[in-house]
């Protein structure tokens, strides 16, 4: 298995894990302590931070079949990005209440945009 499929399938396993926790934090733990709107706020997180751990594993998946693919190695890294800055946003906004933190979450919808499209010229090639 090359570096990169291990790589990746490595991040989608932590990144599953953390999202099945934060999901149950926001469940249990939150639920009193956050309004329903901020509720709802870290349940976006946690929705497309699960969803982007399966395309993590996706990617790594692939990497067993495209080895060496540039695109490839690309669009896991910004899967990855779109993980810690648009769902790692949402989550510090959730906890701290400061809603200027949402200006910077449309930069990890960005990088999780571009991580698709990029997955597609990868598995295009």
């Amino acid at each position: 298995m090359s570096a990169d499929a291990r790589r990746f399938l490595f991040f989608a396993a932590l990144t599953g894990a953390l999202a099945v926790m934060l999901g149950a934090f926001g469940a249990h733990a939150l639920k009193a302590r956050l309004d329903e709107n901020m509720l709802a706020v870290w349940q976006t997180a946690v929705q497309y931070h699960f969803w982007h751990a399966l395309a993590l594993g996706l990617v790594g998946l692939l990497a067993i079949h495209l080895r060496d693919s540039g695109a490839l190695r690309v669009a896991g890294w910004l899967m990855l990005l779109g993980i810690v800055v648009f769902s790692g946003s949402l989550y510090a906004m959730a906890l701290s209440g400061v809603r200027a933190l949402g200006m910077v979450t449309p930069l990890g919808g960005l990088a999780f945009i571009a991580g698709w499209l990029v997955l597609a010229i990868a598995v295009r090639r």
